[in-house]
C-alpha cells in the first residue's frame, strides 16, 4: 500500500521597515556606560518594533529568576528609533535610547512577577512586551533526544552533517553552495550570530547572494513519532519558506518562515495526524529581496536558513522556540511601475475609476516644491513653492514664493501665472479671504493684506501671531483653511512645540500646543486650540454638516475632531494631567496591513491602502457631476502607497464610524508625492505634488529634490468648465450660492459677505432659507452665514434650541457658546436639552459646550448628562463628559463624587475617585476612605471590589 508523502517547504522572507516620517539624523551611537554593581541574572536583548530578541533569537522571551535575585535588563537598539525598557508593575522605567547601537539597562531586585515592555506610545501594542517571571528552583530546562528520520534503515542527511546535499534535490542558483561551517557566516552581515549545531547548517544564500531563487526538496520518509522540530532562520517573507508536503498528494501540511532574524530556531510540529504516513520537506526561496522602490534598499533577509530536522517521541522544550504567531509574514512589496517621470508621462500612468481622467496642469519649471495651495473667488488657484524647507531661514533671507495660477480657457492647463510675493520663510499652509492672503509660516502666522483687483500686496506681512515651533519642521502649522464659523483653522504636529500669542504677549495670554487642530478668528484676532492630539495631520476639511476631520500619520489616520476633544497621540502627554484616557480613531481599519505596527506595513499595504502615512484630507462636496456615492467621502494621499484612499464616514452614535472603499486613484509612481486636493467651481479636483524621490522627512535639506514639482486636475466626463468672479457678485446672488450644490460657491460666498460685514437684507433672505428650506445641510449654511455676518441675537439662538433638526439644534448650542458666557436663562434652556433631549449629538454639543464656560456653570448639565445610560457605549460622550466634569472635583469634592455615584458612564466614577485622590488634601483623603466603607458595606460584586482596589491604591500613591 502507498503512503501518502508529507513534503517540507521553506520559503524566505524580506522585512522592510522604514518610516518615511521617522527618520532621524545622528552620530554615531554609544553603548551607555555599565554599571558596576554585582548581579546575580543578566540578560541582554535587542530591542526593535519588532519586539525585543535574546541572542538566540527569541522574541519577547520569559526571562526568570529567583526571589531575592539582583536582575539586570541590558537592551540595544537594533534600529534608528526611540525606545526604553520598563517594569510595569514596579514601576522602573530606563532611560530612552534612540541610535542605532546605543544601550540602556534596568537593574532592580526580584521580587514578584511582573511585564516588561517599551513605554514609547505605541511600540507596546506594536508588540515590544513581555513577562518577567519570578520562580522556585532552577532556571534551565532539560533538553530533549531528539531522532533523525531513517530510510531503508539508515539515517537521512537532514541535518547536512555529511557536507552535501545527498538525499535533497535543488533547483534554481539558491541552493548552489548552500552548505556552511562559520559562524560568523561567510554569506552573512558579520554582527549576524547564526547559532547552528554540528558541522553545518545550510542558507539559501545569506545576506550576500539574497537574490538568488531556487527550491530544495528531500526524498520522502516516513513519519514515525508524534512530533518534530527542525531550526530555520531568515526574512518573514511569503516566497521564503520550509514546507511539509504530504508525498503522493503534494498537500502542504506545514509551513514556516523566519521570522526576519538570522539566529536559527527551533519550529515545533505536531504530526500525530499523520503518523505512519510519508512525507517530504521542501524549501522554498523564490524571493530576491530586489526593492522596486528607488530609496528602499534590498533586503538582504530575503533567503532562509535551515538545519536539524528531527523527530521526537513526545513534545519538545525549547527556550527559543519560534512560535508562529511570533512571525508575523510580509507579503511581497507593492508593485510601483514608475519612478522619476515627467509630468506628462506621470498624468498618463496613473490609473482613475471609470468617468474619470488626469491632466497635467503645471510642471517644473513653471511650478517647483508646491507645498500648499488654495483657491480664491474667482477658482484660481494660489500655489506656495517650498523653497526654503525644511531648514528655516535666518529672518528676512526666506525664499518661499506664493504663485497664482489659472486655467483662462478649460484645457486643464494652469496657463496664467503670476508671482503674488518672495523672500517667506518655512511657508506650510495659506488661505485667502477676508481682505488678503493668511500664511502659516512658523514662527508667525501672517496676514497680507491684498489688492485683489491688481494681485498685488497693500502692504509688506503682518504679523498676527508668533511663538510657534519649529522643532520638527514637517509638523509646523498646515492646511489653513476656513472653517464654517468664520474662524480659520489649521493643524500642527506633535512633535513640534509652539506658545502662541499676539507678538509680545507674555506668557499668560499665550496657547502652548502641539498635536491638534487650531483656530484663529480674522477680526476679534482670538486665538484657540480646538481640539488637542493625533500625530502629524497634515489634512483638514469640513463636511455638509460642518463637522471637522483630520488625515493623520504612524497611529491610526482619521479623526473626527470635536471641539475640546482629547484625541490619542503619537507622543507626549496631553496637557490636563487629570485627562486618564483620550478618544481613539474613528475609522474601523488602518491603511497597513499585519500586526508588526504602521511602519512594516509600508510599501506593503496595497490591499489596504498603501501605508500608515498621509497628507491631504478633501471632504468631496463638488456638486452634482461627480456621482453621489462620493459626497462627504473623505479622500487622502498614501504616500507610501501613491494611491488616493478614499474613506466614507458614516453616523454613529454621537458621531462617526469611518469605513474604507476602494482606493480612488493609483499614480503608479514611487516619486508622487501629493500634499493636498480641492476642487474648484467646475467640480474638478486640483492635487499638488511635491514630486521627490526621497518620501522621508530629513532635516538634510540635500536629501529632497530641489527642482520638481507638479499639479494635475482630476475630472469627471460630466465636469462642465465654468469662469466665476464671486468677488463681484451682489449681496444677494452671494446669498443665493448658499443653497448651491457645489460646496466651492457655499464657501467663497460666504467668506465673501462675513468680509463685507452684517446686511439686513442678506439677513432675512438668510433667515427665509434657516426657517422654511426643508434640507438640514441647507439651515445650517444659512445658520452659518448668518453667524458669520453678525445676523443673530442670542434669543434667536436660544430659540434655535427647540429646532426639530439636531443638526441645527447642536449648532446653535456652539454659537451660543463662542465667547464663553451665556446668559442664565439660556443656561437653563442647556440643562433642560442634557435631560430631555434624544440626540447624541446634541449631547455632544452640550458637553463641548461645558467646556467653554466656567466650571462653576456646569453643575446641572453635567449632573443630567452623566446619568444618561445610552451613551454608555458612544465612542465620544462618555470621555467628553469626562474632560468636561473633571474640574468639578477642585471646586466641591463631595458634590462631585456624590454625581459620579450616579452616573451611568463607566469611566465617571474610577476617573473622579482619581481626580480626587490628585487633590491629596486631607478631606479628599477622609471623602474617599468614607466612600471605601460605604462600598465595603454593599454587595460584594466585582464592580464594587474594584472601586475599593482603585481607591486603596490612589490612597497610598
Amino acid at each position: 500500500m502507498n503512503r501518502p508523502t508529507i513534503v517540507l517547504v521553506f520559503v524566505c522572507a524580506v522585512l522592510v521597515l522604514a518610516s518615511p516620517y521617522s527618520i532621524a539624523q545622528s552620530t554615531k551611537a554609544k553603548p551607555a556606560a555599565q554599571s558596576t554593581e554585582k548581579v546575580d541574572r543578566e540578560y541582554a536583548m535587542e530591542a526593535t518594533m519588532l519586539g525585543y530578541f535574546s541572542k538566540d533569537g527569541a522574541r519577547n522571551p520569559t526571562l526568570k529568576a529567583n526571589k531575592g535575585d539582583r536582575v539586570r535588563i541590558t537592551i540595544t537598539n537594533g534600529e534608528q528609533m526611540t525606545h526604553d525598557i520598563s517594569l510595569e508593575k514596579l514601576g522602573l522605567k530606563s532611560k530612552s535610547i534612540n541610535d542605532k547601537g546605543a544601550s540602556t539597562s534596568i537593574t532592580f531586585t526580584a521580587d514578584k512577577s511582573d511585564v516588561y515592555y517599551c513605554s514609547v506610545p505605541g511600540h507596546r501594542a506594536a508588540g515590544m512586551v513581555g513577562n518577567f517571571e519570578v520562580v522556585e528552583g532552577s532556571l534551565t530546562t532539560a533538553a530533549v533526544a531528539g531522532q533523525v528520520p531513517m530510510k531503508n534503515g539508515k539515517p537521512l542527511n537532514l541535518n547536512f552533517e555529511t557536507g552535501t546535499l545527498a538525499d535533497w534535490t535543488a533547483t534554481g542558483d539558491a541552493f548552489t553552495n548552500p552548505l556552511i561551517d562559520q559562524d560568523p557566516s561567510p554569506v552573512h552581515d558579520k554582527e549576524m550570530h547564526i547559532g547552528f549545531d554540528g558541522k553545518y547548517f545550510l542558507s539559501s544564500g545569506g545576506t550576500v547572494n539574497y537574490k538568488q531563487t531556487g527550491t530544495l526538496t528531500s526524498v520522502p520518509f516516513t513519519i514515525t513519532q508524534p512530533f518534530a522540530a527542525f531550526k530555520v532562520s531568515g526574512g518573514a517573507l511569503q516566497d521564503t519558506r520550509v514546507e511539509l508536503v504530504q508525498a503522493g498528494t503534494d498537500k502542504v501540511i506545514f509551513h514556516s518562515t523566519g521570522q526576519g532574524r538570522a539566529t536559527l530556531q527551533p519550529v515545533v510540529v505536531d504530526l500525530k495526524p499523520y503518523l505512519n504516513q510519508d512525507i517530504f520537506i521542501r524549501i522554498i526561496d523564490n524571493e530576491t529581496g530586489i526593492s522596486q522602490i528607488p530609496y528602499i534598499a534590498n533586503d538582504k533577509l530575503a533567503h532562509i536558513n535551515f538545519d536539524d530536522f528531527q523527530f521526537y517521541a513526545t513534545r519538545p522544550v525549547f527556550p527559543n522556540e519560534l512560535n508562529q504567531k511570533d512571525i508575523i509574514i510580509l507579503p511581497p512589496l507593492d508593485p510601483v511601475l514608475h519612478a522619476g517621470l515627467s509630468g506628462i508621462e506621470a498624468a498618463k500612468v496613473m490609473t482613475l475609476p471609470k468617468g474619470f481622467k488626469i491632466t497635467l496642469a503645471a510642471a517644473e519649471p513653471d511650478v517647483v516644491k508646491p507645498i500648499c495651495f488654495t483657491l480664491d473667488p474667482r477658482g484660481r488657484l494660489w500655489v506656495v513653492e517650498g523653497h526654503t524647507y525644511p531648514v528655516p531661514a535666518p529672518e528676512g533671507q526666506g525664499r518661499d514664493r506664493i504663485l497664482i495660477l489659472e486655467d483662462t480657457n478649460g484645457d486643464g492647463t494652469l496657463d496664467s501665472r503670476k508671482v503674488f510675493a518672495e523672500g517667506l520663510n518655512l511657508v506650510s499652509g495659506i488661505e485667502v479671504g477676508m481682505g488678503g492672503v493668511w500664511l502659516g509660516a512658523a514662527p508667525y502666522l501672517l496676514f497680507i493684506p491684498t489688492d485683489f483687483k491688481t494681485d498685488k500686496p497693500l502692504g509688506p506681512p503682518q504679523k498676527m501671531l508668533d511663538g510657534w515651533g519649529t522643532d520638527d519642521t514637517h509638523e509646523v502649522l498646515n492646511s489653513l483653511r476656513w472653517g464654517p464659523d468664520g474662524w480659520l483653522y489649521g493643524t500642527h504636529g506633535v512633535f513640534t512645540h509652539s506658545n502662541v500669542g499676539k507678538p509680545g504677549a507674555p506668557d499668560s495670554e499665550r496657547t502652548k500646543l502641539n498635536a491638534g487642530v487650531w483656530r484663529f478668528h480674522p477680526t476679534t484676532q482670538k486665538f484657540e486650540l480646538f481640539s488637542e492630539g493625533t500625530s502629524n495631520p497634515w489634512g483638514l476639511d469640513f463636511n455638509d454638516y460642518g463637522h471637522a476631520f483630520v488625515t493623520a500619520c504612524v497611529i491610526p489616520h482619521m479623526y473626527n475632531m470635536i471641539q475640546g476633544g482629547r484625541y490619542f497621540r503619537q507622543a507626549g502627554k496631553h496637557f490636563n494631567p487629570y485627562t486618564y484616557d483620550d478618544i481613539k480613531t474613528h475609522a474601523d481599519h488602518v491603511h497597513w496591513v499585519g500586526e508588526r505596527g504602521p511602519h512594516a506595513g509600508n510599501f506593503r499595504s496595497a490591499s489596504a491602502g498603501g501605508g500608515h502615512a498621509h497628507s491631504g484630507a478633501m471632504i468631496y462636496l463638488g456638486g452634482d457631476s461627480w456621482p453621489k456615492e462620493y459626497r462627504n467621502d473623505i479622500f487622502m494621499n498614501n504616500i507610501n502607497g501613491a494611491k488616493l484612499n478614499n474613506d466614507h464616514p458614516v453616523r454613529a452614535g454621537s458621531g462617526y464610524m469611518v469605513t474604507h472603499k476602494p482606493d480612488f486613484l493609483t499614480m503608479n509612481d514611487s516619486w508622487s508625492q501629493w500634499l493636498n486636493m480641492k476642487y474648484d467651481p467646475s467640480g474638478s479636483v486640483w492635487a499638488i505634488d511635491w514630486y521627490d524621490k526621497n518620501q522621508c522627512h530629513s532635516p538634510n535639506p540635500d536629501v529632497h529634490n530641489k527642482t520638481m514639482g507638479r499639479i494635475f486636475k482630476i475630472t469627471n466626463e460630466n465636469d462642465k468648465w465654468v469662469q466665476v468672479d464671486l468677488a463681484k457678485a451682489s449681496d444677494m446672488e452671494l446669498v443665493n450660492y448658499q443653497l448651491n450644490a457645489n460646496e466651492w460657491y457655499v464657501r467663497q460666498a460666504r467668506t465673501l459677505l462675513q468680509e463685507r460685514g452684517p446686511n439686513k437684507k442678506v439677513h432675512k433672505a438668510l433667515k427665509e432659507i434657516l426657517a422654511k428650506n426643508p434640507d438640514p445641510t441647507r439651515k445650517l449654511r444659512a445658520l452659518w452665514t448668518l453667524h458669520v455676518t453678525k445676523g443673530l441675537s442670542e434669543k434667536e439662538l436660544t430659540d434655535l434650541l427647540a429646532n426639530e433638526n439636531d443638526y441645527v439644534r447642536s449648532w446653535a448650542i456652539q454659537l451660543l457658546t463662542e465667547n464663553k458666557n451665556v446668559s442664565p436663562e439660556t443656561l437653563k434652556r442647556f440643562a433642560a436639552l442634557a435631560q430631555n433631549d434624544n440626540s447624541a449629538l446634541v449631547r455632544l454639543y452640550l458637553t463641548s459646550a461645558m467646556l467653554r464656560l466656567d466650571p462653576a456653570q456646569r453643575w446641572d448639565v453635567m449632573d443630567a448628562l452623566v446619568q444618561k445610560v445610552q451613551d454608555k457605549d458612544d465612542h465620544n460622550l462618555p470621555l467628553m463628559v469626562w474632560y468636561a466634569s473633571e474640574p468639578l472635583a477642585a471646586i466641591d469634592m463631595k458634590r462631585a463624587l456624590a454625581m459620579a455615584q450616579k452616573s451611568k458612564l463607566p469611566k465617571q466614577l474610577p476617573y473622579t475617585i482619581q481626580r480626587i485622590g490628585a487633590i491629596g488634601t486631607d478631606e479628599a483623603k477622609k471623602l474617599l476612605k468614607e466612600l471605601n466603607d460605604r462600598v465595603g458595606k454593599l454587595d460584594h460584586s466585582h464592580e464594587n471590589h474594584e472601586i475599593q482596589e482603585l481607591i486603596a491604591k490612589v490612597l497610598e500613591e
